[in-house]
């Protein structure tokens, strides 16, 4: 009997029209601006990778429609949107909210949110990049941790516009909610002890409003023996004690580059990605462990001069291997859900995507299709 598999990819929902983006990409398109701008950086540099979709607004429902059907057809099944709140209000949700979830065909893919609560700076700003990825401007846009008032106002706009709708993915038939950074979270929130308060009562109005539950899942970082950096509160706790005390029901990963050295063959990194995803199952036990597979990174697309880590050698053969061996780990853990994270959908400015590209056609698509068949 053939397993069913839930292939999550991560979207980066940049790609359309959105007032408050001008400020990064003033062309009023979006982070396609960064890809239309996109050249070699250094002699030997890839061509940029292009989309062979053209450069199509995903907060449109036929768009989306298109996609969706695609994703389908080749064995995503699961699409984890990239969530912001910035200055009292949402960023960026109308790939989400008017393409997605206006899309009659979205049955086909579920989806679920992952808060994306980092701070921002001057990273997505080409125009200033190259300081911003040197430490030479530490210019800070919007800040992405929050206080327990706003943190509330976010989580009942998850409880009431999307946890019940008929796509959102569920765990064990409890809503799947991501956090992207722990520190940042803890930091913004005022401490350990705040945030445990503040995830104990986000759990209860997922409950009050008719939910088995959550399933609360954590964005990890390398090395889980260190201290959380930069929050002064935690001196000392570890990431790893972390996750116990504030209850976290599962983890994955968003991109190889938090917790391996990406700077080298892909054939090489998925070496010490196995070895990781063996380590973080047993010692997390009994919270699970999801694997994650990264398609690429290089994300020299944003920046004019600066040459940053590059995956070399991710060709869709090289994919297809990595996607085997996170099949081959959720087999081997039968107990959990059958979840493998896939970065990304569309993350064009980190060389990260499934979407088929003018270098490869429909490769990556055909890679996961050829390891877990059509959704």
């Amino acid at each position: 009997m053939n397993r069913h598999y839930d292939v999550a990819a991560f979207i980066w929902p940049s790609y359309h029209p959105d007032p408050r983006a001008k400020v990064f990409w003033p062309m009023g398109i979006g982070e396609w601006q960064t890809v239309l701008q996109n050249q070699p950086k250094f002699e030997g540099h890839d061509p940029p990778r292009q989309p062979l979709w053209g450069y199509v607004n995903e907060a449109d429902r036929y768009v989306m429609q298109m996609q969706i059907d695609a994703a389908a057809d080749h064995g995503v099944n699961v699409f984890i949107y990239d969530w912001y709140w910035y200055d009292g209000m949402p960023y960026l949700e109308g790939c989400l909210n008017d393409g997605y979830l206006k899309a009659k065909n979205n049955a086909r893919v579920k989806f679920y949110l992952m808060w994306a609560n980092h701070d921002v700076g001057l990273h997505w700003d080409k125009r200033n990049a190259d300081d911003a990825f040197l430490g030479r401007n530490r210019s800070l846009v919007w800040r992405g941790g929050l206080g327990r008032e706003e943190f509330e106002k976010i989580c009942r706009r998850f409880i009431e516009r999307y946890f019940g709708h008929p796509s959102y993915y569920r765990i064990d038939d409890r809503p799947v909610f991501m956090l992207y950074e722990l520190s940042t979270f803890i930091r913004g929130i005022g401490g350990v002890a705040a945030a445990k308060s503040a995830l104990d009562w986000f759990k209860a109005e997922v409950k009050r409003a008719g939910f088995k539950g959550l399933e609360l899942q954590l964005s990890m970082r390398r090395d889980p023996d260190r201290s959380l950096e930069g929050v002064p509160e935690c001196a000392g706790l570890t990431q790893h004690q972390a996750v116990a005390q504030l209850g976290f029901d599962s983890l994955t990963h968003y991109q190889f580059c938090h917790f391996v050295d990406v700077n080298r063959d892909y054939t090489e990194i998925m070496k010490d990605v196995a070895k990781e995803w063996d380590t973080i199952a047993a010692a997390y036990a009994p919270v699970r462990y999801y694997p994650h597979v990264s398609v690429g990174w290089d994300s020299s697309p944003r920046t004019f001069g600066v040459k940053g880590a590059i995956v070399r050698n991710n060709t869709p053969a090289n994919v297809e291997a990595a996607l085997r061996q996170a099949k081959a780990f959720a087999d081997a853990h039968p107990d959990q859900a059958p979840l493998i994270t896939v970065n990304s959908w569309n993350e064009w400015t980190e060389t990260s995507y499934l979407q088929p590209c003018t270098r490869f056609g429909y490769g990556y698509l055909e890679a996961v299709r050829k390891v877990f068949g059509a959704a």
